[in-house]
This record gives C-alpha cells, sequence and structure tokens, in this order.
C-alpha cells in the first residue's frame, strides 16, 4: 500500500545541493510558475501548495500562472521558449512531459532535450470514477456497459496522460464503446459527472479524494501498483486483471533549455527544502500524492523523464493512438 514518503534531503542526485545562503543568484522579479493545466487540477494544486516556500527560500516571490490546453502542450511549449534566466519556471508533468511525444505528431518542443529538468515534486495515481448512485458501481460492471451499449470518459484534455490511460482501458478490456470526452481540465469533467452528461471520469487523485471519501463519486480503481492508503478500500487496476493501466501522474519542477547551473542549483535546493517541510509532506499525503523517497533532480530526474516518454510512446503507437 502506498504510504507517505519521507524525502531525504541528503543524497540528493543530479545537480550539486549547496546552501541556499551560499548561492549568488536571487530573482530580480516575481517568478512565473506555469501550470499547464486550468485551475483545481494536480499541477495547479501542488504549484500553489509550494510557491510561497519555494519562494521565500529564494528570497523572492513565485505567482503561478495557469496556461491550459492541448494536454499540457500549449503552457509546456510557452516555458520552452522562455528566456533561460530563472524568471519563468514550469510545472513539468506526465502529460506534456511524457505522453505528448507518442501521440502528437509535431509536438513543438522537445519533453527532454529543450527544459532543465530540476526536480520531482511528487506523484499520484490515477483513478477511474463514476458518479454516486451510478448503475455501474465497479469495474466489472462498467467494463460490460462499455462492452454493450456504451460508455463515456472525461479527461482534463486530449494528449492528457488519462485521455491515454483511457484508451488502453478500451483496448485491454476490450471494450470498443468506451469514448473519450476531453475538457479543458479536470474541474469542468467533474461538472459534467455529477450532471448525468458523461458515465464516468479518469483523473489524477489528488484532488478527488475527498469525494471518494464522502461518497460523492465512486471509485472504480487506481492506477499504482499497490492500493493507496489515502483510499485502502478502491483496488488496483492491476489486481482487476488490467496491469498494462499501472501509471502514475508526476509533477516536477523544470525551466527552458540553458539554464545557467546557478540558478538551477538555486531553485533545486529551494524545491527540496520546501517538499522536505513536515506541513508540505503532511498536505500531500491528504491529496494522496507522495515526493520521492530518495530526491529525483537533475539528470535523474531527466532520465526519468526520458524513460516514462519512451515507453508511453511505445504504448501509443502500438495501439494506433494519434492526436492531429
Amino acid at each position: 500500500m502506498i504510504r507517505r514518503r519521507s524525502l531525504l534531503i541528503a543524497g540528493a542526485s543530479g545537480l550539486a545541493l549547496p546552501a541556499l545562503a551560499q548561492s549568488a543568484w536571487r530573482p530580480r522579479q516575481p517568478i512565473r510558475l506555469i501550470a499547464t493545466f486550468p485551475p483545481g487540477g494536480l499541477a495547479d494544486v501542488v504549484a500553489r501548495l509550494v510557491a510561497p516556500s519555494i519562494g521565500a527560500a529564494l528570497g523572492g516571490t513565485v505567482v503561478v500562472e495557469n496556461r491550459p490546453g492541448a494536454g499540457g502542450t500549449i503552457g509546456a511549449d510557452a516555458a520552452a521558449k522562455s528566456a533561460p534566466d530563472g524568471q519563468t519556471l514550469v510545472i513539468s508533468h506526465a502529460s506534456p512531459n511524457g505522453i505528448a511525444p507518442g501521440i502528437y505528431p509535431s509536438l513543438p518542443y522537445d519533453p527532454v532535450n529543450d527544459f532543465t529538468h530540476i526536480a520531482m515534486l511528487c506523484d499520484t495515481a490515477n483513478v477511474l470514477m463514476v458518479n454516486k448512485g451510478s448503475p455501474t458501481p465497479t469495474l466489472t460492471t462498467f467494463l460490460e456497459k462499455a462492452r454493450g451499449p456504451g460508455a463515456r470518459y472525461g479527461s482534463s484534455g486530449i494528449g492528457s496522460i488519462t485521455h491515454l490511460m483511457g484508451e488502453v482501458l478500451a483496448r485491454e478490456a476490450r471494450a470498443p464503446k468506451l469514448d473519450h470526452v476531453p475538457y479543458r481540465g479536470s474541474a469542468p469533467a467533474m461538472q459534467d459527472l455529477f450532471a448525468g452528461h458523461i458515465e464516468s471520469v479518469f483523473d489524477p487523485l489528488t484532488t478527488n479524494v475527498a469525494m471518494i471519501r464522502d461518497g460523492s463519486v465512486t471509485a472504480l480503481a487506481v492506477s499504482s501498483a499497490a492500493r493507496v492508503a489515502a483510499v485502502p478500500e478502491v483496488p488496483t487496476f492491476a489486481e482487476l486483471g488490467l496491469p498494462a493501466l499501472t501509471a502514475t501522474t508526476w509533477i516536477g519542477i523544470s525551466g527552458p533549455k540553458g539554464l545557467p547551473p546557478a540558478v538551477a542549483e538555486a531553485v533545486q535546493a529551494a524545491v527540496l527544502t520546501t517538499v522536505g517541510q513536515p506541513e508540505i509532506v503532511a498536505k500531500m499525503a491528504d491529496l494522496a500524492s507522495y515526493t520521492p523517497t530518495t530526491p529525483l533532480t537533475g539528470a535523474a530526474y531527466t532520465a526519468m523523464i526520458a524513460k516514462f516518454a519512451a515507453d508511453w510512446t511505445a504504448v501509443a503507437r502500438g495501439a494506433g493512438i494519434t492526436v492531429s
């Protein structure tokens, strides 16, 4: 079962980790932190949770700017094309940095090489949910509907990780009538679920924990390798016979390509200080979002992104999933 994981400051890999007091770099104006999805989703919620502390550690201010659209690729592209001076950072994300390369034939940026990937913040399971009182309260009954009369699932947008996971579910479960309905973020998808316009939503677990606990929605399965401590009653896709649906949504902090080492080191130190604070760890655990046991920074974080992108590109191409 996934439980709260403590962040170990010692032993960080990748970029060197000097003391902030010894760093010469300080922001000359408020830092823009681009969240590549709308307010209310994982990227936005965690960005706003950590921004004040990161800003304070750097001796400045961090302002979150939402730049949603096209599965997070609009915001990611804006960040990639920003000046590499530390004044623009981005919430790197499994969708625009990991899923997009496999489904967009002409992505306007390289998800690995056009960024300075600084540190992973956390990851969370994805969850398939139906409304309270749904006639398909289990994954088995839901898939029966998706194989017969049909069912719709909402996601935070075309090209998002949850879009692709729904496509994989349809393929693996042989449910050809499971149709995707894209939204500009998680919040409007949930609104349509509650209104009965769609049968289900695939979404990161983060902002849905409270609704699962109070019974507003029914969680059919989570995409983590093991059950999640925050919602231990929810089975995993793997234990229900669908191991191909095992994948979490991760996010981190990145900057444009060519970020000076002194800037990257200062931001990395601020990030690690922030996610090591007990109150931040506790709030993330409440959101079923967990920091790595050992910090994933610099070259190690970059390598993780590259592998994730390669793995899911193979999945997307194997399934014939593309977005024009």
